[in-house]
């Protein structure tokens, strides 16, 4: 993240330096303000010139270049994010915090998450900055597991904890790669605040520890009540027993057994080496199974995919928020049709007719900046880092926003809601909502529809 100095040179060989300081740069460390490319894309795009320039210390050229890229390519958010950065950077004052996504192996998801923290920069230096300052935002590749051989999120946690100009850091995504940065950034005081990961393990992890996502115990016992609701009496779990949260299924299994439903005893290890879906899937209908609970994380998608195809609509389909993606439609079409997902935020969340399909502001915002809809990462992770912001509108040290995010005081409107903290580091009263997918009679093509205000 931190090189050598340079600057444009000019044509009478002078070095021009149109951002208001000169910085070092170190290339390859997976860490960009503005300085080299993370997301795959096409090459010898502005985009590239821009970044170019920024490494250089030429903001102008590079804001330049940056906006001439974002006019034909509006969902792009690292562009959006180094478009920024490079403001902050010409203006001089600014003050910087980081986001750990999966870029390196899982862009899509990354790009979700990225949309959000962009919005919420974008928004706040357009408004003036945090008192004054711009922020400017540091984008991490963790490549979202703590086993991956080149990048790790400890690693990545233990670079950023390092420079002392971080003042808080937005993510990670996958609750396993969250459980493993964790203790780095709690161990040397820097707040992590995770959009995405529903962990049980991480309340109460740390004073540093927080979320904007669900305690994955909501997400559980708003399905458990749709299930007593439809009369669904015999559930198979299908979870991934290998994740670093042994307890993930437990919350599933609990909650159901709270509203007198029956977990089926088949066991559904979709990491098992032997995993036979067709096999899974017979053996469950035949021991009374009527519901098929996807209780997964990011990585097993692709399995959870497999098994809803095997079930061929036999068994309802009931799932957390992993699979509310447009993966999920486009991938499962009729194999996913009718399955129920719980989330924390859909398009249509927080207005008087959700059925209808009223939108939400957020939503409107956003998909005019983006040019498309988002997903509930984009809002979860607008929220952390709106957050962030509206804490560091009080505090100027690691330790002072800490203690800000926790007060009692603190609260603001978010696109998820009313976002205040307990001192377990979860959210006061997360909403959850239900959504169902259903192939549009007109377009035939296969989508979320909400089926609970």
């Amino acid at each position: 993240m931190i090189g050598v100095v340079i600057g444009r040179v000019s044509v009478d060989g002078s070095i021009t330096q149109t951002c208001a300081n000169k910085e070092q740069y170190i290339l390859g460390d997976n860490i960009s303000l503005g300085e080299e490319l993370l997301l795959k894309q096409v090459t010898h795009s502005d985009k590239e010139v821009g970044v170019k320039a920024f490494a250089k210390g030429d903001c102008l050229n590079a804001i330049k270049k940056f906006q001439a890229y974002r006019a034909a390519n509006l969902n792009d958010p690292e562009a959006l994010i180094y478009l920024n950065n490079a403001k902050a950077h010409q203006q001089g004052s600014r003050i910087k915090i980081a986001v750990g996504v999966p870029i390196g192996t899982r862009q899509d998801i990354a790009e979700e998450m990225l949309r959000g923290v962009a919005q919420a920069q974008y928004e706040v230096n357009n408004q003036g900055g945090i008192n004054g300052k711009l922020l400017e935002v540091a984008i991490a590749n963790d490549n979202n597991d703590p086993n991956n051989e080149t990048i790790q999120p400890t690693q990545i946690a233990e670079k950023l904890v390092k420079d002392k100009t971080i003042l808080a850091v937005v993510g990670h995504n996958s609750s396993d790669a969250s459980i493993a940065a964790a203790p780095t950034y709690q161990n040397n005081g820097l707040v992590m605040m995770t959009p995405t990961s529903f962990s049980q393990q991480l309340t109460w992890f740390g004073t540093y520890i927080l979320r904007t996502a669900p305690n994955i115990i909501k997400i559980a016992e708003e399905l458990a009540i749709y299930a007593q609701g439809a009369n669904k009496t015999n559930i198979l779990i299908c979870a991934d027993d290998q994740a670093i949260d042994t307890k993930f299924k437990a919350v599933f299994e609990t909650a159901m057994k709270k509203v007198d439903r029956k977990i089926n005893s088949i066991n559904c290890n979709l990491s098992a080496s032997n995993f036979d879906p067709n096999e899974v899937i017979s053996k469950a209908i035949s021991n009374g199974a009527d519901t098929l609970l996807l209780a997964i994380y990011i990585d097993k998608k692709e399995k959870s995919l497999e098994i809803a195809r095997a079930n061929k609509g036999r068994l309802t389909l009931l799932s957390s928020s992993t699979l509310a993606r447009n993966e999920t439609l486009q991938k499962g079409q009729a194999d996913v049709n009718g399955m129920i997902v719980a989330v924390p935020w859909h398009p249509t969340a927080f207005t008087k007719n959700p059925i209808a399909f009223t939108k939400n502001p957020f939503a409107l915002k956003a998909e005019k900046l983006w040019n498309g809809r988002v997903n509930w990462r984009t809002a979860t992770s607008y929220d952390a880092t709106l957050a962030i912001i509206t804490g560091l509108q009080n505090s100027n040290t690691r330790e002072e926003l800490q203690k800000t995010l926790h007060s009692d005081g603190f609260s603001f409107d978010g696109a998820t809601g009313k976002i205040q903290f307990s001192q377990s580091g979860d959210r006061i009263n997360n909403n959850i909502f239900l959504i169902k997918v259903q192939q549009n009679s007109t377009t035939k093509k296969y989508e979320f529809v909400p089926i609970k205000p």
